[in-house]
């Protein structure tokens, strides 16, 4: 068969590449997808990847274009960029939604144009000094790659501890990678395990803040009674196509 060339767009990225290493192909700061066929639509609605819970990975998969990149390299804000920008590419930039208001409760169906998303502010800050133990931490991003060996592992510790749940002590272990320039498993662990409330409050949210993604939310006024409110945006399975039967 002759090879076929499909129309392409290139996506910024909400990282920016700023904190990939050198030489990644994402450094650049941008990602190409490829438009969706019929194949995409056939990932899309397959029973088999939606029960195992990787239709999403499959379809980024089928779509990037930019040679050496899989979605297990994206970072995570950088992820949720790209399933928005292949929504676009797709289906259009409407997305259907219920808005209620948190002041009169009146329900409305509204769609939100996905195009006018916006995504945070960063900078290359990645270290901090907790405000108790006057540690100083640095961190790293979570990929795609980490988040499910993060959750490789949470699975198997509550199999073995199901009465506690070890998500946030877990969580923090990956995004940690020094202590006060040590980078040893040993030390981020105990680190971990010896932190006052205070110093993981602060560490999460120094991590949030920094975290690039895109911005889930628009601004809303009720048709009611005029009242203006942030509304968070879902992405659910109807994300991609909405007549869809899954």
């Amino acid at each position: 068969m002759s090879n076929v060339t499909f129309p392409t767009e290139v996506i910024d990225l909400p990282s920016g590449g700023k904190f990939y290493p050198e030489g990644h192909p994402l450094k650049s700061g941008q990602v190409e997808l490829k438009y969706m066929t019929a194949k995409e639509e056939d990932i899309l609605t397959s029973q088999n990847l939606i029960q195992k819970g990787v239709v999403i990975d499959k379809l980024i998969d089928s779509l990037i274009v930019t040679k050496g990149v899989t979605h297990e390299d994206l970072f995570l804000g950088d992820l949720n960029a790209i399933i928005v920008a292949s929504r676009i590419m797709g289906y259009g930039k409407e997305y259907p939604v219920t808005a209620i208001c948190p002041k009169c409760s009146h329900k409305e169906e509204i769609n939100i144009d996905l195009s006018q998303l916006e995504t945070k502010e960063i900078n290359n800050d990645d270290s901090v000094t907790l405000p108790v133990s006057k540690k100083t931490i640095k961190v790293r991003l979570l990929t795609r790659k980490i988040e499910k060996e993060i959750q490789r592992e949470l699975d198997g510790l509550k199999k073995i501890k199901s009465n506690i749940d070890p998500e946030v002590s877990t969580r923090l272990r990956y995004i940690i990678a020094e202590v006060d320039g040590a980078t040893d498993a040993k030390t981020i662990r105990e680190t971990v395990e010896n932190m006052l409330v205070a110093d993981t409050r602060a560490l999460r949210e120094f991590y949030k803040k920094i975290t690039p993604d895109v911005k889930f939310e628009t601004i809303h006024t009720c048709e009611s009674c005029n009242n203006e409110s942030s509304l968070p945006i879902t992405i659910g399975t109807d994300f991609f196509w909405p007549d869809a039967r899954i």
